[in-house]
């Protein structure tokens, strides 16, 4: 770690990666914002695993055995944790399918569509399995922070961090806060 610079991770789960989009378009503010933050996880330097990080940023809901995983070793290494859009939040449209059982719904994809000609369920052990149910990120692991959206505007992104690096609580103002 740079002397001084604060680590920061950041890591997708079941979502769009739109949250990570969002992110990048901080644009030239990221210049710097990266002279007092250091990455670690992060899909932007390809490390797969987070070490001990003062700021988590996660996007995405939990739908598989993976992603709890994730989420949980994420959080373990994680000072002050930020759930990051709509999926993170509530589960997002990836929860839509919440209240279909899970295997009627995998049998109509892989048994019943036209077209698949004696299709079965995927069971692999390299597959994670999927849960019941999609869970937003504070179902499984204690979450500091919430930034709804779909995705959340670059600039209440930019807000949130500018306020953890300051060491400020974060506050996003009328305005930047959008729950479309």
């Amino acid at each position: 770690m740079a002397e001084g610079r604060i680590r920061v991770a950041t890591a997708s789960l079941a979502g769009c990666f739109g949250c990570h989009m969002s992110l990048l378009d901080i644009d030239e503010r990221l210049f710097e914002l990266l002279e007092k933050i250091e990455f670690d996880r992060t899909p932007l330097t390809d490390i797969k695993h987070c070490g001990p990080c003062d700021i988590g940023i996660i996007e995405g809901g939990c739908c598989n055995a993976e992603n709890v995983e994730v989420l949980r070793e994420f959080r373990r290494n994680c000072k002050i944790l930020v759930a990051l859009g709509a999926c993170a939040v509530t589960g997002g449209l990836p929860a839509q399918r919440n209240h279909l059982d899970l295997g009627a719904c995998l049998s109509e994809v892989y048994l019943t569509e036209p077209g698949l000609v004696n299709g079965q369920i995927p069971n692999d052990p390299e597959l994670p399995l999927p849960l019941d149910q999609v869970h937003p990120l504070h179902e499984v692991v204690k979450v500091d922070y919430f930034v709804p959206g779909c995705p959340p505007s670059a600039d209440a992104i930019w807000k949130i961090l500018a306020d953890l690096v300051a060491g400020r609580t974060p506050r996003l103002g009328h305005g930047q806060i959008q729950y479309d």
